[in-house]
């Protein structure tokens, strides 16, 4: 039978009517492929995934290559957002075994979870050929099947420890900037060539450097991949990734990590820069979460498919002649100029992605004829939603909600943010141990890994800088504590499970950053705020012992420590601790947060509201007034009371 149906993950639930015997991931699929004497199947993707739904299509919905996979193997299904432990570890083994990884992951292992023959994508022919092949091998040749699994976990048992290092040094950060300019496309932006992924920690870095290199390079990117077809120009949000190396067609699959991420870089930009474009793209990307990924409980959703009506990117593309349907001639032909949307397209069958590759003289226009195309889209076939709420990733949408909110007067992204940090709260959290995912309100069972911790932490200890209430300063505190007591590798890192989840053929330990920040390097940015707001030796060590590997990284493989990069500017920053005492409905309280709130320097935490924070402890008014008091390792300046003067502070901050 298919035991998919009581799950809570949607992309399981795609599943759950196959004529396969799917498992959950869990001890009943091992016990089985043990009673049966049979190998496991293990099936891993997630529900965004393009070339997961075409294999579901030829091979899972196919009576007969099911009745294969029933008959020969245990067949488990997992999804990878769900366990993204199991993810890493049999991901590990993919690209060790056959030289790269992706989705779907299809992996043959023994009863006991040792991986001996990994792929990914195969067309139902070929499929069935490797079911009938393994099988075979599994009867006739078992030793070796055995003895390649137990190779395979031995050599992976063994880890890839990098080497680690004192915390980065101001030397360090340039020279990752000058292995980020080898690979940068100085015509198009972005890190290399097709195909180009947002690269959203090394901007957050680049930023935060500052020199006149590093804003290049950060500045190129961002204004290239806001005016390509990766950006939604009329929705707002952005999709995956950009196939080509222009930015022009993208893997339409939107998610919730890329979008938090890039709405807070956008902000940033903002900040240093002003650019009308930046602020722009912030704000459209969060109306957007707010519009189409918020959940009925108040967090976010995971994903938006890819496809719909059974075409990639079907939802999203334009023709000429569609567009004078929805604008009238005149307006259509404008759209298609401004829009590049030629008869030829620029992607499959004459449709194109639309571009914005400069701002048109007349923005009314632009706007009427944004509002009416979105309109009319709202009538089309919409991709798939994955409602699931993934603990890590509203944890990143709740820093971004809370820092967009704040530095555009919108309080309705303030309370967004707080919204969903109250889910986690509710739902996610029991005591100090964080669930992974819940959906419809309901918690699942798969426990929080390191990143959920960080990335969580980081997002309560931003809203608490946003609205000073310092619940989520204590919340933060609890989760950052599991992280010290929980995930340490006795070496200066941190395991990416805690000590005592789930034992795999391996415990994964990942520093480096993927599409989302490493959970090490995103607990090194938590720890170093909560040190910061704190005064604790124990939270700075830490942080700092956990950028050890950034030393390492950053000659040669910059591109893969962009958050840690970004962490290591905070720490030799300070980073820069502002106190703010008085009335928070008073406007001139108002005034000075929002002074700080625009402080450029890297890192800056902000201490205000209803007590409980030691940065907070003995920093009271000046002559009744509400004050400002700039500090650095506890050490504060002379207090202030004006925007002009905390302005002056901030800009004269010490730095090391």
């Amino acid at each position: 039978m298919n035991r998919l149906k009581d799950a809570t993950s949607p992309y399981l639930l795609q599943h759950a009517d196959n004529p396969v015997h799917w498992y959950q991931w869990g001890d009943d699929a091992f016990a089985e492929a043990r009673r049966r004497d049979v190998p496991l199947l293990i099936s891993v993707g997630y529900s965004a995934c393009h070339w997961c739904h075409v294999m579901a299509h030829e091979s899972f919905e196919d009576p007969g290559t099911a009745r294969m996979m029933n008959e020969l193997f245990v067949n488990v299904k997992v999804d990878r957002e769900e366990r993204p432990d199991v993810d890493a570890v049999y991901m590990n083994a993919t690209t060790a075994m056959t030289g790269q990884g992706g989705w779907p992951m299809t992996v043959f292992a023994t009863p006991e979870g040792h991986p001996f023959y990994t792929g990914t994508y195969f067309p139902r022919q070929r499929f069935q050929q490797l079911l009938t092949g393994v099988a075979q091998a599994w009867t006739r040749q078992r030793d070796e099947v055995l003895a390649q699994g137990t190779k395979v976990v031995e050599a992976l048992s063994q880890g890839s420890d990098l080497p680690r290092g004192a915390s980065p040094t101001p030397e360090v950060l340039e020279r990752a900037v000058e292995d980020l300019s080898r690979t940068f496309d100085p015509a198009r932006g972005g890190f290399g060539g097709a195909p180009k992924f947002p690269p959203s920690m090394v901007l957050s870095f680049l930023l935060r450097h500052g020199t006149p290199r590093a804003l290049s390079m950060a500045e190129k990117t961002l204004d290239a991949m806001a005016r390509g077809g990766m950006y939604d120009q009329i929705g707002g949000g952005f999709a995956r990734y950009s196939v080509d190396a222009g930015w022009v067609v993208p893997h339409f699959e939107k998610m919730l990590y890329d979008n938090a991420l890039l709405m807070r870089v956008y902000a940033h930009w903002w900040r240093a820069s002003g650019s009308p474009l930046a602020k722009r793209v912030a704000i459209e990307t969060a109306e957007w979460l707010l519009r189409e990924m918020s959940t009925q409980e108040g967090g976010f959703a995971s994903a938006l498919d890819a496809d719909s009506e059974g075409e990639e990117g079907r939802f999203y593309v334009w023709t000429p002649a569609g567009l004078r349907e929805a604008l009238g001639d005149e307006h259509g032909a404008w759209a298609a100029s401004v829009f590049s949307v030629t008869e030829e397209g620029t992607f499959e069958h004459g449709t194109s992605v639309l571009q914005l590759l400069s701002d048109p003289v007349d923005q009314a226009v632009l706007t009427d004829v944004r509002r009416d195309l979105l309109k009319a889209r709202s009538a089309r076939v919409r991709p798939g939603r994955d409602d699931k709420v993934v603990a890590a990733w509203n944890g990143l949408a709740i820093a971004a909600m809370a820092e967009v909110g704040a530095l555009f007067d919108r309080r309705d992204l303030v309370g967004a943010a707080r919204s969903a940090a109250e889910l986690l709260v509710r739902v996610h959290l029991d005591g100090s141990r964080l669930a992974r995912t819940s959906r419809d309100g309901r918690v699942g069972a798969n426990a929080g890994v390191l990143e959920d911790y960080a990335d969580v932490a980081e997002g309560l200890l931003a809203l608490y800088g946003v609205t000073g209430e310092s619940r989520w300063f204590d919340r933060a505190g609890d989760l950052l504590d599991t992280v010290l007591d929980r995930f340490p590798d006795g070496r200066g890192g941190f395991y990416d499970t805690a000590d005592d989840g789930e034992r795999l053929f391996q415990r994964p330990q990942d520093p480096t950053d993927g599409a989302t920040p490493s959970g090490q390097f995103a607990a090194a940015g938590a720890l170093l705020s909560y040190g910061a707001l704190t005064g604790s030796s124990r939270h700075r060590e830490a942080a700092e012992a956990a950028l050890g590997t950034v030393t390492t990284l950053a000659d040669r493989h910059a591109r893969f420590a962009g958050w840690g990069l970004a962490v290591a500017e905070a720490a030799l920053a300070g980073p820069v601790e502002v106190a703010i005492t008085g009335a928070l409905d008073d406007p001139r309280t108002i005034a000075l947060h929002r002074t700080a709130l625009m402080a450029g320097t890297p890192g800056t935490v902000i201490a205000l509201g209803d007590g409980g924070v030691p940065l907070m402890e003995g920093r009271g008014l000046v002559g009744g007034r509400p004050a400002a008091y700039v500090c650095r390792h506890f050490t504060c300046r002379a207090p202030v009371t004006t925007p002009a003067d905390l302005a002056k502070e901030l800009r004269a901050a010490p730095a090391s």
